[in-house]
Formats: C-alpha cells, sequence, structure tokens
C-alpha cells in the first residue's frame, strides 16, 4: 500500500510538478546573450549560438529519448542548402527560407527515422549513419549543391524588417532570439507530456509498451522534432553565414554535435551552449596552429570525461538540486513526504 501511495505521489509530480528556477534560469541566460557581444566578437557568438542550437536539437534525442544518432549532420546540411538556395537563386527572404529548411529537414527526418527506429542500440546508430552518408553523397552529386563549391554569397536581407542582418550585431541578435525561441520549444516538449512519456520509453520501453503507448510513434515523432530542429540550426548558419558546404552534411558534422553534446552534460538545458562555446572557442582560436586544433579537442574532451563525467554542466548542475534537471529527474530524486 505505502508503495501504491508513493508511486500515485511521484505520478503527480510527474503531471503537475514546474522545474524550479526555470523562469530565472531563461531570464538569465537572455542576460548573458544581451552583453556578451559587447565583450566578445559578435561573429563568433554567432557561430556559437548556430552550433548551440544544432546541440539542443541533439541533445532532444540522446538527452530525453535515448536514441543514440550518427546522422543528424543530414538534417543540418540539407536544411543548410536549401535555406542558401532559395535565398540566392529564387530570392526568397530569410522569413521564408529557413522554415522552409525546416520543413525540409523535417520531413527527412520522418523518411530516415520510419526507418531508423525499427532498430535498437548500435543498430540504430548504424543505420542513422549509412542513411546520412547516402544524403552526402546525394549532396556531393546533385548540380543544384554546387558540389564541392558548395553555395557561396548572396544578399542578407532584412528579417520581417526588424533584424538588419547585413551587420555583425544585427546578425547576432537575430540569431539569439532564434536560439532562445529554440531552446524554449525544447523545454516544452521535455516537459510535455509526450516529453514525460519520451522518457519513460527511454528508462524502460517494454514497461511503455505494457501499459499501451505506441513507442514507435512515439519515438518517430521524437525523431522528426530533433531534425526540424537541427534543419532550423542548420538554415540560421546558411542564412546568416551565407554558405552551405559539404561539411554541413558532412559524417564529422555529426561527430562534432555528439562530442559538445558531452563536453556541455547530455540531459541538460544549458550543456550545448557551455559545449559549443568551448570546442567553437579552440576550433577559431586554434585554427592558425592546423592540426593541433584536433588534438587540443582531444585533449579537451578526455579532461572532461575524467573531471567532469556528467559534462560540464550535468556535473555542475547536480549541485543545484531542480535548476538543470527534467521535471522527471527532479521527482525521481526528491523523496516522498512522510505523513
Amino acid at each position: 500500500m505505502n508503495s501504491l501511495l508513493r508511486g500515485n505521489a511521484m505520478a503527480s509530480k510527474l503531471r503537475g510538478a514546474a522545474p524550479s528556477g526555470t523562469w530565472q534560469l531563461f531570464a538569465g541566460l537572455t542576460f548573458l546573450l544581451l552583453i556578451s557581444p559587447w565583450f566578445l566578437y559578435p561573429l563568433f557568438l554567432t557561430k556559437v549560438l548556430c552550433f548551440a542550437l544544432f546541440a539542443t536539437a541533439f541533445n532532444l534525442l540522446i538527452g530525453f529519448g535515448g536514441l543514440m544518432s550518427f546522422g543528424h549532420a543530414a538534417f543540418f546540411g540539407i536544411a543548410s542548402y536549401i535555406a542558401a538556395y532559395c535565398a540566392r537563386t529564387w530570392g526568397v527572404p530569410p522569413e521564408l527560407a529557413i522554415p522552409l529548411a525546416v520543413a525540409g529537414a523535417a520531413v527527412l527526418g520522418v523518411l530516415i527515422g520510419a526507418l531508423a527506429i525499427r532498430r535498437q542500440g548500435v543498430y540504430f546508430s548504424m543505420i542513422t549513419l549509412a542513411l546520412a552518408q547516402m544524403v552526402y553523397f546525394l549532396c556531393v552529386q546533385l548540380p543544384f549543391t554546387g558540389g564541392e563549391d558548395g553555395i557561396q554569397g548572396g544578399v542578407r536581407l532584412p528579417f520581417l524588417g526588424l533584424f538588419e542582418l547585413n551587420n555583425d550585431w544585427g546578425s547576432y541578435y537575430f540569431c539569439a532570439v532564434v536560439f532562445l525561441a529554440g531552446t524554449w520549444f525544447a523545454h516544452r516538449v521535455v516537459h510535455s507530456p509526450f516529453g514525460q512519456v519520451i522518457q519513460a520509453i527511454r528508462d524502460n520501453e517494454p514497461r511503455a509498451i505494457s501499459l499501451g503507448y505506441n513507442v514507435y510513434r512515439y519515438k518517430l515523432t521524437l525523431f522528426a522534432l530533433s531534425a526540424g530542429l537541427s534543419g532550423l540550426a542548420g538554415g540560421l548558419k546558411a542564412t546568416l553565414f551565407q554558405v552551405a558546404s559539404l561539411p554541413d552534411v558532412h559524417w564529422s558534422m555529426s561527430g562534432e554535435v555528439l562530442l559538445i553534446s558531452l563536453i556541455g552534460g547530455v540531459g541538460t538545458q544549458l550543456g550545448p551552449l557551455v559545449g559549443a562555446f568551448v570546442v567553437i572557442a579552440i576550433e577559431h582560436y586554434l585554427a592558425p596552429f592546423g592540426s593541433w586544433v584536433t588534438i587540443t579537442q582531444g585533449v579537451a574532451f578526455i579532461a572532461v570525461v575524467v573531471l567532469f563525467p556528467k559534462g560540464i554542466v550535468g556535473s555542475w548542475g547536480s549541485r543545484v538540486p531542480g535548476l538543470f534537471r527534467s521535471r522527471a529527474q527532479a521527482a525521481v530524486h526528491s523523496p516522498p513526504k512522510q505523513d
């Protein structure tokens, strides 16, 4: 009887409890993004935010869905090509080019996910990698992608007449707004009833099936949402930097977003931003040293694994209960009240 009562109490927490510190977290993040370009180069920060948004999409899949994809570069890259091609060839404004890129990535996510999700574990990961490589070779062969040259140039038109994208400051603040919107969207997905079912499937899939949930449909929906959010990052990057090229869709891009997620902390809200800052800073400031960039990234990854097993934010956030945890984690780790 006591275990049943504790189970009911935990279920009520999962349904109604809001994670503590959410509004404070987003307010602090907004303030940080507002003042950051006064201390660091805006174009560098813009690149950090693009990859942080990409890592947020990947973290949504691996951190809360428990699905390890090795092919997320396909969604990031194909969205970059769609946005760049629409803007350069047809003169489509960014308020239309970016949604088209998101839609294209989401459709591709449904197609790839419909095949990959039928398998689990390493088989799922290998299928996503194989299908992503097929997308890469299509981008090499198709004429509209520009082959090895990619799609470059074009005019950065104002977004809805509000953000002037032809200067670094306007591009940065536009990217910051989109990043905040994408982060809030991922947050709402995780803390929605859909997100709670996804985490239940991650923790105990046979139990979720026995309760009557359509596991395949939930996983496919999550995969498509993650692909669409990755497409938002890719379309944003192509719009602001005016380039879409083969590295965007190469398997190494999937490895880079995985590295960002692991360094920042899988399953955390700020992990993608912290991880992206670390990785992009290494690439940016060590670029003149050539191969030392890769060596330094490896050393940084080893240091994080040794010193911060849960990632930088994951290890530090565990000291602040409720601030970085999802609602399910907060409910599980909080003891039931004693009568």
